[in-house]
């Protein structure tokens, strides 16, 4: 055996070693330039983010991209108390500011998209709802107050003048809406993106008030992220050109310059 073969076939076995290693022993694909994050994003976020995360792991081969779909007031609960996570889009500057509050944000957070609100209703809108006043005679859903839809939904019903007692407060539009749904309900207030996803089942009635109390949607990068490399190159897509388009398709509107 010469010295020759012995290096040849130390060489190979090293080779086979990294490759072994570089596929990570059958957990996944191999990482190129991507890596694992968590992302908590408002309940409202669901349909744009979901495709998001799908065009992000195509441009960043190798990263996954896993989310959890809330309230945002119960999301930044969540993370004040430790749970793991690298991002989190709020529905409403006040939800975020308890996350920055506790010292969890790493960095400022930046506007990623506006929403507004419209009242839901179903297809025909058999109720003849023309505007907030017509709530008052109807089984209304809205989000709970400490939810940035509800306070929304406070804010521009204060705004027409309307009093009235909800049917039910969800913890977030999504809840509102499946009581729309089910039929537990006349109508919802909810945002107009939500009603855009709902796949031609339910009508939106657009109403002036509602300009008062459109929300701003701010997202981080979070101090314990555990992947700050990646967490950061998903924000910077989300508020991209990739981003923008998506949002805006979906019916949000865009950030302030």
């Amino acid at each position: 055996m010469t010295v020759r073969w012995i290096r040849a076939a130390l060489a190979a076995t090293a080779a086979l070693a990294l490759a072994l290693t570089g596929c990570g022993g059958g957990d996944g694909p191999v990482r190129t330039d991507g890596g694992r994050i968590t992302v908590f994003a408002a309940a409202s976020l669901t349909e744009s983010f979901t495709k998001l995360g799908r065009d992000f792991r195509a441009a960043h081969p190798g990263s996954a991209v896993t989310f959890n779909f809330a309230g945002s007031s119960a999301l930044a609960t969540q993370l004040v108390q430790g749970a793991p996570a690298d991002v989190f889009a709020a529905a409403s500057p006040a939800t975020m500011k308890t996350v920055t509050d506790a010292g969890e944000a790493a960095g400022t957070p930046a506007t990623l998209a506006r929403n507004q609100l419209v009242i839901a209703v179903p297809k025909g809108n058999p109720g003849r709802v023309t505007g907030p006043a017509d709530l008052a005679r109807l089984k209304v859903a809205l989000c709970a107050a400490q939810v940035p839809c509800g306070a929304a939904a406070r804010t521009a019903l204060d705004a027409a003048g309307v009093r009235l007692t909800p049917a039910t407060l969800e913890q977030d539009v999504k809840g509102a809406l499946a009581k729309l749904r089910l039929g537990e309900v006349d109508a919802a207030l909810v945002y107009r993106t939500d009603v855009r996803a709902a796949a031609g089942d339910l009508d939106a009635v657009e109403f002036p008030e509602s300009a008062r109390a459109v929300n701003d949607y701010p997202i981080v990068v979070l101090k314990r992220a555990g992947d700050p490399a990646t967490a950061r190159a998903f924000v910077d897509f989300v508020r991209g050109e990739a981003g923008r388009s998506v949002l805006t398709a979906a019916g949000f509107q865009p950030p302030p310059a």
